[in-house]
């Protein structure tokens, strides 16, 4: 979602007369799009803002804070940027950095226009804000209520995307499930952009386990662009912790979908995050979590240590798991992830997959197939943005090279 806030960000400064640059000491601005998810991510920020201090004092720099900030971030960095803004107010900065330049007609936030960095991949938003509340989740207290864009207005988009010659298409929300907008729910949404002719993949993130409907499996299933990838997150295995997690679901329920898209989509990768030493975790209640993940097999998980964030409830709770049990916890299911990452991929030896290339680097170039799966190949810079076909003759648990 930053990423795609970034280009909406890089379209109306560079309506406003500027231009990018790719060092920091010829910046005369400098915008940072945060990310409040972890504390790390804020005190980069910090380190960063401070650094810029001596040029910004003597008018050198100008410094812009958006994206997703926590209050009690807002307060202490207040002294440290001239301009913060919501990011669902970014159409104002240019009347707020004083550039005399006229607004963009749009002034919905999610319908303002990109400046893609990509000429064969884009980030469509289709919703902002969380209404979940998961307990040691802060991106209802920095982006807000669910707001859902028009369905007209992403189609739209969607639609001139392919006519330019975009490949692939993703559609974004902090819970892509939740979408509704006049009869459109979410299944339908994607539906109706899956109609659109042309050569391009379609796919999306990020789903919720309480919201996934049978009918988006249904409409995965029978997709003509869309990948046969599901990023589901799972956050932990034990029942008495998603309660805490305020997740709204069972393992047995989240195993039954995986188990449900699977049979209806029998090609699916599945992805998930997990956050190890919640407040009161036990050896126990993780080893539930650890054998959960054996038996779903998944290809990829994202694998964090709790950290709490402030104005969540789980800040509020005991973080009585010490840092040296978290990381032995990280440790173990990242290698019960390396087992089970490497045996999915193992199924792709010997055969041919449509890649996606995306990159290049010493005769190598670097891509994906419609599973998400990340392809080596020796190649030629001139193959990025386009498909190609390779053949697999080894892998690893991280890839596939071909």
């Amino acid at each position: 979602m930053n990423k795609a806030d970034s280009e909406r960000l890089d379209a109306i400064l560079t309506n406003g007369g500027w231009c990018q640059t790719t060092s920091e000491g010829q910046a005369d601005l400098m915008v940072v799009v945060a990310c409040s998810v972890r504390q790390s991510a804020i005190d980069r920020i910090y380190g960063k803002a401070h650094q810029w201090q001596r040029r910004r004092k003597v008018g050198q720099l100008k410094t812009v804070l958006t994206g997703c900030v926590l209050a009690p971030d807002k307060k202490k960095m207040q002294a440290l940027f001239d301009v913060l803004i919501d990011i669902s107010e970014i159409n104002n900065l240019p009347r707020l950095l004083g550039l005399n330049v006229a607004n963009h007609e749009i002034t919905d936030y999610l319908c303002l226009p990109a400046r893609h960095t990509s000429f064969f991949q884009a980030y469509v938003p289709i919703a902002n804000g969380c209404n979940n509340f998961c307990s040691y989740c802060a991106v209802p207290y920095t982006r807000g209520r669910e707001k859902s864009r028009s369905a007209i207005s992403i189609i739209k988009e969607c639609r001139n995307l392919v006519k330019q010659g975009y490949k692939e298409i993703t559609l974004l929300g902090q819970n892509v499930n939740s979408y509704q907008s006049g009869s459109y729910d979410f299944p339908k949404l994607l539906k109706a952009v899956d109609k659109i002719v042309g050569d391009y993949r379609l796919t999306f993130m990020t789903s919720h386990p309480k919201d996934l409907s049978d009918d988006l499996i249904k409409v995965m299933a029978n997709g003509d662009h869309i990948t046969p990838y599901l990023h589901l997150a799972l956050q932990s295995g034990d029942r008495d912790i998603l309660k805490k997690m305020n997740r709204h679901y069972t393992p047995e329920h989240f195993s039954g979908l995986i188990a449900k898209a699977k049979r209806a989509i029998p090609n699916l990768t599945v992805s998930t995050d997990v956050i190890v030493g919640f407040p009161s975790e036990t050896k126990k209640q993780f080893n539930v979590t650890a054998s959960l993940m054996r038996r779903l097999k998944f290809d990829m998980a994202y694998i964090v240590k709790f950290s709490p964030r402030p104005l969540t409830a789980a800040a509020k709770m005991k973080d009585n798991v010490p840092l040296e049990e978290k990381r032995r916890r990280e440790k173990n299911l990242t290698a019960i992830l390396k087992k089970t990452a490497l045996a999915n991929n193992k199924k792709y030896l010997n055969q041919t997959v449509r890649v996606l290339v995306e990159g290049f680097s010493k005769d190598k170039c670097l891509g994906k197939t419609a599973t998400l799966k990340t392809v080596i190949f020796t190649g030629d810079k001139k193959l990025i943005g386009k498909f190609f076909e390779v053949k697999i003759k080894k892998v690893d648990s991280w890839g596939l090279f071909g």
